[in-house]
Parts: C-alpha cells; structure tokens; sequence
C-alpha cells in the first residue's frame, strides 16, 4: 500500500543564536511556524531490503544523507518491520530555503511509514529518532506556533492561535546553513556576542543576555494573552487593543521586536534579499523576516487582499512569491493526510 502525506513548511518567527557549544552546534533560540506551503511525500513497503528515494529534482539526494532516508532506516528497527522502502518526494518547496523542507520531508515520511506498516511508535520515540536526524525536525512532530531551544530540536508548543495571511519570496539563491553559522561564528569569535577581532562590526550584548532578553518578550507576549479574551484568540475573533484597529496575538508577538540574526551575515552578502524584505515592508507587511538562515523571506499581513497585492509587487520584479497562510497546529494535523 502506498501513503501519500503533505510535508508542510516552516518559518521562523525570530531566531537567536548564541555560543558555540561543545558538541558543535550553537545554542538557540526560536519560535517555529508552520504555513501551508508543502510538498508531497508516497511512502510504500515492499517486499525487499533497503531504502530507495525517488525525486524528480536533481538538487535532492538520494542517498543516505537524505534526512528522509536517514529517518526511515531508524525507525524501521524501532518498528521491528522488514522490508524495502520506496520513498518518493514531490518537490514544490525550494532547496536550502529556509522553509524546512528536507525536514519536513522525513517527519512525512515518518507518518506514511507508520500508516503503511499499520504501526505508531509512541510521540516520545519519534521525538527521539527526529533529533537525531536533524535540528529543526522534531517541531514537525508537533506543528503551528512552537518554541524552539537547545540547537532548535528541544521544542514546546505555544499558544494555537488562529492563522494569518503570508507572502513568501523564494529568491533562486541557495544559502548553506553551515556557512551561515561559520560567517557568524567569524563575525561574533563563535560567543553569539562582539568579537575581539579589530575588524569586527558587530557589537552586541553578551549572549546569555541575548538569550534572557528573547526569553522575556516572549514571556511578557504570552503574559499578555492571559489579559485578554483567549477564548476569542483561539477562535479567530479579531482582539481589540486599544489602539483603533483590530489585532491578532500572533502579531502581537512578531511587534515586540524579535529579530532573525542570520540577517546580520546574509543580508550582507545577498543584499538583494534585504530588498525583498523592503519590498514587503513597503507593501504593508505587518513583520518581514529572513525565515532560517534563508533564502526565503517572508511577510506577514493584515489581511488576504494586501498580501497578495505584496506577491504580485515581487513577482513584477522577477522575484518567485506566494501568498499562503500560517497553520494552526489543529490545521496542521487535519491537513496532513487530508
């Protein structure tokens, strides 16, 4: 039998980073979003050993570095099944965007193998096995608002707040993850604060101050909601504020300030995405941001007629952009094998 599921996309709604830790990885800190942008995933078991990955885009691997392929060969023992996995992978989400898509790939692929062999490994194993194939893949395991820490495999969910409208810009520049990290590290000495270097131009506070201050807009934010009528929150009813327009939570958090510091070092070198994230700010983007360390950017808005007159602005320009939605965690698990 073959089981098809949606891979749904990620954005990054602020993202910090910190020390270079022991282990190699730098400690941060981040509020996950899911959109609806997806792509597809088929999984089928067959008679037969080993896994085989079958994608029409060339930019996609094959072979065990595929986090799809990594994440079927531990769990298949885990689930004590045999057998040969065909995992096929539909491409609609750019490579190295920034939009998580090779890890929402194996978290999909996670659940067609699951429904496939008509077994469920417990939330706690999966959140395991996730971790340890990649960073961001576990927050696919739980979906809509969700904080990220540790190396952003340590997640909890947040608030399940009603969806907003989103434009996202996928600019045809591969931005490597890796070398986003290492020109920070070059930027900051690896201390997630200024570097000791003369030729240095970045100067910012220590970085467990960083830390605590991010820790902080995000408790003041989800402090604030227990003032209002949450009820009204989780259902989609718009929340006066005070201030002469109607406001949702989820806005509400990306207003506090929160940044993407890997706009610090890839802005710099690809400033034509800096222009991306003034063209929707200038389109009436309520935030903008570089999701992950790029290249995808995207803006958040008020409303579904303005981010699509945002979409149409880049696509003038040359810049490939799509008007989409964030998905609340319910959304999430309803869209997944709908």
């Amino acid at each position: 039998m073959r089981v098809t599921v949606r891979s749904f996309a990620k954005i990054n709604l602020g993202l910090r980073i910190g020390t270079l830790r022991p282990d190699g990885f730098h400690e941060l800190r981040t509020v996950y979003q899911t959109i609806a942008l997806h792509d597809i995933i088929r999984v089928q078991v067959a008679r037969g050993s080993g896994i085989e990955i079958r994608c029409e885009d060339p930019r996609v691997p094959k072979d065990e570095s595929n986090t799809s392929y990594r994440i079927a060969e531990r769990a298949m023992p885990v689930l004590k099944a045999r057998g040969r996995v065909v995992i096929e992978i539909e491409k609609r989400l750019p490579v190295q965007g920034g939009l998580g898509g090779a890890s929402g790939n194996a978290v999909a692929t996670l659940f067609a193998l699951e429904r496939a062999l008509k077994k469920d490994l417990p939330t706690p194993e999966r959140l395991r096995i996730a971790s340890e194939v990649g960073s961001d893949i576990p927050l696919f395991l739980i979906g809509g608002t969700t904080l990220g820490i540790g190396h952003g495999e340590e997640v909890y969910p947040l608030p399940d707040l009603r969806a907003i409208p989103c434009v996202i810009a996928t600019p045809e520049i591969g931005v490597s993850t890796p070398k986003a990290f290492a020109d920070w590290d070059s930027l900051t000495g690896g201390r997630g604060s200024h570097a000791d270097s003369a030729d240095s131009k970045l100067t910012l506070p220590p970085a467990s101050d960083r830390m605590s201050e991010f820790g902080r807009v995000l408790s003041a934010w989800l402090g604030s909601l227990s003032q209002i009528d949450f009820g009204r929150a989780l259902s989609g009813v718009p929340v006066s504020k005070g201030r002469g327009r109607a406001e949702t939570p989820l806005l509400d958090l990306v207003r506090t300030g929160i940044e993407n510091d890997f706009e610090q070092v890839v802005f710099p070198k690809y400033p034509e995405l800096r222009e991306v994230r003034r063209v929707l700010e200038r389109g009436g983007a309520v935030y903008a941001s570089l999701s992950g360390s790029g290249s995808a950017t995207y803006g958040l808005f008020a409303s579904r007629q303005a981010a699509e007159k945002a979409a149409a602005r880049l696509r003038k320009q040359g810049v490939p952009a799509t008007t989409t939605t964030t998905l609340t965690r319910q959304q999430y698990w309803k869209k997944i094998f709908d």
